[in-house]
């Protein structure tokens, strides 16, 4: 762990997230992820927009873009179409990605081109001041919603799916071994990888919903997540209020830039000069 993170951190910067929270278990998940797929570092880059979760583009000792709210997916691309050779990773939150950025989500789901996307839900506002977002469960309360949201909920990984990704998968920060591993297969599958990572903000989220406590939340995510393979032996009431993890979702299609190569290699008579 200390080979870990003396490799892939910068490790002359103040910690910055509030006790608790999640976003440094992805973090470290990415980095083991980064060690087993042995990704050059200069030939990888990391993309975010705003808000706690985006702040992983700070710590990690990667090339690093921290862009605008909900913009994170057209930067990704623009940089992806100018250098096809670079590994590129996408961190958003729920907000960031499902609310202000959602057009965006959609096209990049649609056009396939080989990134990984890694959402951090932890349904919830939390850097802008804990309101609820488009992931925010029924009921639950926030700055925006003091006695309950009404607001349906959708799932991120089915938009993503009905959009075209051909890579989908959900992990969660108590499972973080399990969380690298997705986050290493999304990363060697061929075209736009979606991973959903349900994580924990005690302070945004907990304490505005009686949660005092960061270990109560992670005992909530091992106790409503079921992997799929065990999902598929049970029956719809023994699932009601599960969020099932694993790969949900794989299938190989064009990827976007060989696509755009192939049109440009046809029209010069297949010189790429």
């Amino acid at each position: 762990m200390k080979k870990l993170y003396q490799t892939y951190f910068r490790t002359n910067l103040p910690h910055i997230w509030c006790p608790g929270c999640g976003n440094g278990i992805v973090m470290s998940a990415f980095a083991e992820a980064m060690q087993e797929l042995e990704y050059e570092q200069n030939n990888t880059v990391a993309v975010s927009g705003i808000g706690c979760s985006s702040r992983i583009t700070t710590y990690l000792d990667l090339n690093t873009l921290h862009t605008t709210h909900g913009r994170a997916l057209p930067v990704a691309t623009g940089l992806k179409m100018c250098a096809p050779q670079l590994n590129v990773f996408v961190f958003m939150g729920d907000g960031d990605c499902a609310a202000i950025g959602g057009n965006h989500f959609i096209h990049a789901c649609r056009r396939n081109m080989d990134m990984t996307a890694i959402v951090i839900n932890n349904q919830i506002y939390g850097m802008t001041g804990g309101q609820y977002s488009p992931l925010s469960p029924v009921g639950i309360k926030a700055t925006t919603a003091p006695f309950g949201t009404i607001d349906r909920t959708f799932d991120l990984c089915q938009l993503g799916k009905g959009a075209g990704a051909s890579f989908i998968a959900r992990g969660d920060v108590f499972h973080a071994k399990r969380l690298s591993q997705l986050i290493a297969e999304g990363a060697r599958h061929k075209g736009f990888s979606l991973i959903e990572v349900l994580s924990i903000c005690p302070v945004g989220f907990g304490r505005q919903n009686q949660i005092n406590e960061p270990i109560e939340l992670m005992r909530q995510l091992e106790e409503n997540t079921v992997d799929i393979k065990a999902a598929a032996l049970m029956n719809a009431e023994a699932l009601k209020g599960k969020s099932i993890t694993g790969i949900l979702h794989n299938v190989d299609i064009p990827e976007y830039i060989e696509e755009y190569q192939r049109i440009i290699d046809a029209q010069s008579g297949g010189s790429r000069g």
